[in-house]
């Protein structure tokens, strides 16, 4: 969430921010709800003052034996104009947040403009794609002809966009998932965390994927209580979460957390895109990477964070390059972002794999997450960052696709073949 006093002190500079990324025509809906309630706040305010005043001059005419009658009939009317004024106040301050919510982030001022995914900028390359001797094929092609990836059985038991991993795949996403996690914390100096799939509206909409996504989020309810959970898209959700209200001491920060969870998206109005594989699925596993800091440590940790999640891909020795968003490609809750797009041969094309954002204080503001500087003196918002370190299943498919040989088997990158007891091929079972 923005903050109010920013809105109110340059909207000008605001709605500037804006422009790429939607939002700018609320700006003057939020000045004139903040008129409305400190016009409002004063009113009240002063008429209690008022009736304050009036009860010790009741009480002194009462004392010296006077009819107050008249007076207390006016206070009475005082009085139903500050309830009067209070309903208004409630609902002005609830269409007030209900307002700023739906406002984006402001983008970073290094963040390039634009509107479209075209614009994005190209910031540097790893790797040179592999040159077969023959014509590479799809990841769900190899999966299905060497028995791993069952999409059809996937299908039958829920429904589209969703897989069943046989046998050496299903020990293949464990290793990668292993690797990624021993990578994180034993030289990234990330702190593993197990976290709830399921939360609270309030924790949902403290990320900012409330109300604006909620068509994009699976949820439940339970019946014993009446309320909804929903099924966390990422980890990044309750991991963000995990210092809600809370005021950290700066020598702590920066705060760096990894945590393994599945993700659980509805993919609402993507269906024709990405049908094929796994690349767009409403069940898939990540190793989400989280940073709490302070708003002088964000910038330097979002390039560290980028650089973590590449070194994945560096150990697999698979291309990948780094991208940086243009302002109205951003997530909505993104100050800045890199995109870390792995090659798919059997796609011909770069494909996401990570993306990596600064949220600076847009989620902390809404969560209340806050530091206390080492010299004291008053509390300020912290920031937030996050990204994928990696989303695994890519990470799957991106394996299968620069690891095919002309027999149709796939050699495993040599620094999860540990994980895998030493196998070194996946083929298919005889």
């Amino acid at each position: 969430m923005l903050d109010l006093r920013l809105i109110r002190e340059d909207p000008e500079a605001v709605a500037r921010g804006l422009a790429d990324r939607g939002g700018a025509e609320l700006v003057k809906s939020v000045l004139d709800l903040d008129a409305s309630r400190r016009r409002l706040v004063k009113e009240s305010e002063e008429l209690k003052a008022l009736k304050n005043r009036a009860s010790e001059t009741i009480g002194q005419a009462k004392r010296r034996g006077e009819d107050p009658a008249a007076e207390m009939a006016r206070m009475r009317e005082v009085g139903e104009r500050i309830k009067a004024l209070e309903a208004e106040l409630q609902r002005v301050d609830a269409e007030l947040e209900r307002v700023l919510l739906q406002i984006p982030n402001l983008p970073d001022p290094s963040v390039p403009p634009g509107t479209t995914e075209a614009q994005n900028v190209e910031v540097r390359r790893w790797g040179t794609p592999r040159a077969f001797g023959f014509i590479p094929r799809p990841h769900e092609e190899l999966g299905e002809a060497l028995g791993l990836l069952d999409f059809a059985r996937a299908a039958k038991m829920a429904k589209s966009r969703f897989t069943v991993l046989w046998g050496a795949a299903a020990r293949l996403e464990r290793a990668l998932t292993q690797f990624m996690l021993d990578l994180h914390t034993r030289e990234h100096g990330y702190t593993e965390v197990w976290v709830p799939h399921l939360v609270n509206a309030a924790t949902m909409q403290n990320n900012g994927l409330l109300p604006k996504f909620e068509e994009q989020i699976f949820k439940t309810l339970e019946a014993d209580e009446g309320r909804a959970l929903y099924m966390i898209p990422t980890a990044e959700v309750p991991v963000t979460a995990l210092h809600t209200a809370e005021i950290l001491s700066e020598p702590t920060l920066p705060r760096r957390y990894v945590a393994f969870t599945p993700c659980y998206r509805r993919e609402a109005g993507t269906y024709g895109k990405d049908m094929k594989g796994m690349i767009r699925q409403h069940q898939f596993d990540k190793v989400e990477l989280v940073k709490i800091t302070t708003p002088a440590q964000s910038n330097d940790e979002l390039e560290s964070m980028v650089r973590n999640a590449e070194e994945v891909l560096r150990r697999l020795e698979i291309p990948y390059r780094v991208v940086l968003h243009c302002a109205g490609d951003m997530g909505f809750q993104a100050a800045k972002s890199y995109d870390v797009e792995v090659w798919l041969p059997g796609q011909g094309k770069f494909r996401e794999i990570s993306s990596c954002s600064n949220c600076e204080a847009f989620q902390a503001r809404r969560a209340e997450i806050r530091y206390r500087a080492a010299s004291g003196g008053k509390v300020d918002y912290c920031h937030t960052l996050n990204g994928s370190g990696l989303a695994v299943g890519r990470a799957l498919i991106a394996v299968l696709e620069n690891g095919q040989e002309t027999d149709g088997s796939v050699t495993i990158p040599s620094v999860l073949r540990p994980y895998m007891d030493g196998l070194v091929r996946l083929t298919r079972p005889t």
